[in-house]
Formats: structure tokens, sequence, C-alpha cells
């Protein structure tokens, strides 16, 4: 933010820059907009927002990289000018807006897919791989004839063709990766977005818009690595089409059919969780949608109170955005000391009397140890499964976001609490008051 607000003062002071009073009042819509998001999202649409940000990146960089193409004194200067000078620069136009177009679409589609208006499911069209890479191949070939013409409409004849292409290759990109891996996808638009800002910066010879270009880019794309890592899949992999929309089987291999929850009450939980030496809470998303994090400090405090110890097992990718769980728990009074991260938490697990598991799905599916055939197979999870017993809140038997099913359900010493987080919570709450009371 700070540097975004370095290069727009620098530009306004620009010897380049005229017709300032249109360009204010750009500015005052664009920070009205900005404003008015900022302050009405919830934080858990926060990643669909940053979508919609990446997406504005993108189409800034394709209107810049036209509008200098296109401007008759930066095309007569290049022209009279050294060749490779101009070689060079129409190579950054023409970066510089395929990066933004790749960008601007795919932003879009994962803004749609995030808040539920684009299926989860990836997109599977016969020969994806080799059909994106024929749209780089031709791309290329478009920057070639684009660089051997000195003519303004028919080179731009040749980017508007090469735009088409790259908003498709976003839209189709990231429309065959799947929901799971919606979370990175995101952090690499980050990236790309940076990258776009980075190539419009040679573009207009602005050495500040160079600089903050390149953080953004390695930030999100050192971002899209740690999130790769904890997902244990590859960078590769996900461009390539991530998993999502797959299903496992509620049966294991020693049974014919699928096993039954065992559904408890709210008083069932409140009296484990009195029971218990060691408590475990792992939130997901669903805590974040039900806003359930107050109740649940509350819950903590109260436990802490009488002894019982009390720890938060964070997954990295949880909430769909590294440091999602960290925030609301934070905005709920939580101490910091008891939020741990899953390696630190994982070997505790089998000594650990209750878990509860509020709203998270994927990153507690036991399925990425026990079925080489899942989807999520070797994906780092939090062990819940091997405490003595574990309660998952959700408000059906819905699949988790990436839509595959999750064994936990269905094991023994699993109790299912179904119900809104929060109103679950405050219920739980209530009663671990009552039965304190009555003790």
């Amino acid at each position: 933010m700070l540097g975004m607000a370095v290069a727009i003062v620098a530009t306004l002071f620009s010897s380049h820059v005229g017709n300032l009073p249109f360009i204010i009042v750009a500015m005052v819509i664009g920070g009205g907009v900005g404003a008015f998001l900022a302050a009405k999202v919830e934080m858990t649409q926060m990643p669909e927002l940053v979508a919609v940000l990446h997406s504005f990146v993108g189409l800034a960089a394709v209107l810049v990289g036209f509008a200098n193409h296109f401007d008759p004194d930066t095309h007569a200067a290049l022209a009279n000018g050294d060749h490779a000078m101009k070689v060079i620069h129409e190579v950054e136009i023409f970066l510089g807006i395929f990066i933004g177009a790749v960008t601007f679409t795919g932003s879009v589609v994962a803004f749609g897919k995030l808040n539920g208006k684009i299926a989860s499911k990836p997109l599977m069209l016969p020969m994806r791989h080799g059909l994106n890479a024929l749209v780089v191949l031709v791309s290329i070939y478009l920057c070639y004839l684009f660089m051997g013409t000195d003519s303004i409409m028919q080179g731009g004849t040749f980017m508007i063709i090469m735009t088409l292409l790259a908003f498709f290759l976003g839209w189709h990109l990231v429309m065959g990766i799947g929901g799971a891996d919606m979370p990175v996808v995101v952090s690499m638009l980050n990236s790309y977005s940076g990258w776009a800002a980075s190539a419009t910066g040679f573009m207009l010879n602005n050495d500040l818009l160079i600089v903050v270009g390149a953080l953004v880019g390695s930030s999100g794309a050192i971002l899209s690595y740690i999130m790769c890592r904890a997902m244990n899949r590859s960078f590769v992999s996900v461009i390539l089409g991530g998993f999502g929309g797959e299903s496992v089987s509620a049966s294991s291999s020693d049974d014919d059919g699928p096993k039954e929850v065992i559904p408890v009450q709210h008083d069932d939980v409140a009296e484990m969780l009195l029971n218990a030496s060691e408590v475990i809470i792992v939130p997901g998303y669903g805590m974040a949608v039900a806003q359930a994090q107050y109740p649940v400090a509350e819950i903590t405090s109260t436990l802490r109170a009488r002894g019982i110890n009390v720890r938060f097992g964070i997954h990295p990718v949880a909430g769909r955005l590294p440091g999602h769980m960290n925030v609301l728990l934070a905005e709920a009074k939580v101490p910091y000391d008891i939020v741990l991260e899953m390696d630190e938490l994982n070997e505790d697990f089998p000594e650990t009397d209750v878990v509860l598991v509020i709203g998270a799905n994927d990153i507690v599916n036991p399925a990425s140890q026990e079925d080489p055939g899942s989807p999520i197979w070797g994906m780092p999870v939090l062990e819940v499964w091997k405490a003595k017993t574990t309660v998952v809140l959700k408000r059906s038997m819905g699949s988790g976001y990436s839509g595959i099913d999750n064994p936990l359900f269905y094991k023994e010493n699993n109790r299912m609490l179904f119900g809104d987080a929060k109103a679950s919570m405050d219920s739980v709450l209530e009663a671990i008051r009552s039965h304190s009371h009555g003790a």
C-alpha cells in the first residue's frame, strides 16, 4: 500500500503528466470504490476481494500497454531511435499486455469460484494442456509479427488478437483448477499482477513501478510456494489443473458399505470438554462464515479457568487464505501463545482428550494418509483422528470446498454436531456454564 502510494505521488509530480484535474477525479472515484469495498467486505470474503483487485491490476496493465502503443509521440521516438531499444520496448509492451490479460480473466474466474458463482469443479477440456501450449506459441508468433511491422494499426491488430488469446488462456487456466487449489491460485495471480506492473514499469521507463511490481511479483511467488508446500503440491501441478470435484468413498477397504456418523447434542459436547484435560480446537472456513470465533474464545477462557489446557491448531491454508484463522482468533482476544501451527501440534493429538473441529474439512482429512487413490494423498493435514475423541461441527454432511468427502466423519471416535457453528458454540458455552454452576 505504501509502495503504491509513493508510485502515485511520484507519477503526479512527473513532468510527463498533464490534465491533473482528470487524474484527481479518477483517483477520488477509485479511492472511494476501494474504501467502500474495504469497509463492506467480510473477512470470509477477503480472498475473493483480493482476486477482484488483481483483475483491476491486470486490466490496467492491458490498457496502459495499448495506450503506450497507440501514442504517436512514443511511436515516432522509437521509429527514429535505436533499433535495439525499439525491439526491447515492443517486447515490454507485448509481455505486459499478455501477463495483464491472463491476470484479468484468471482473477475474474477465481473470484467467481471463491464466491460460488462458478462451480469449484475443474473444467477438463480435451487436449487442454496442448490447447494452452498452442495459445502461448501463437502469442509468441504474434509478438514476432508485431515487432516486424512499423505500422501502428497493423501492430495494434496483432496486439488485439494476442490479447483475446491471453484472455482465453487466463480463463481456461483457472477454470481448469479445482476449488481446493484456489488459495494458491489467488496467490499466484497476485504474483502475476506484480510482474504485469513491473513489465509496465519497463515500458514506461518508470523505475518505481518496476520495483513495486517486482516486490509484489516475488512476494506472491514466495507465498504460492509456501502454500504449495503446505498442501504437498507442486506449483506446476496446480497450474496444470488442481484437484476439486472428485470424491472419496465413505467406506473403508474392510467394510462393504458406508459407515454411519454418530451425532451428539450440545450438552454432550460441553460434558466432554469439561471432563477433558487436553483440548485442541481446529478452526476452518465454517467458523469464519458463522463468525463463531467469539463464543469459541469464551469457551476457551472458561475451560482454561478450570485448569484445562486448550490450544488451537492452525493449518497453513485454513480458511482459504494464510493467516485468516489467526486474524479471527486475535480479533476475539484469544491468547496468541496458544494458537499453534500444524507442525507444532501434530505429535500431540494421541494424548489429546477432545479435538473440536469447527468448520474445517480438507485440512483434517485422513484420506491424505490412508487412501493412496485420494486426490489429496500426501497433503500434510492436522491428524485430529488420532485423538481420543473428535467432535466435528458442520451444517450438513456436504463435502468441503474441494468437493472431496472426509472419512473422518465415519470414524468410531468421531462425533458430529450439526448446525450453524456460532449457534452451536453459543449453546455449548451455555451448557458449560450450566454444568459449572451446577458443580
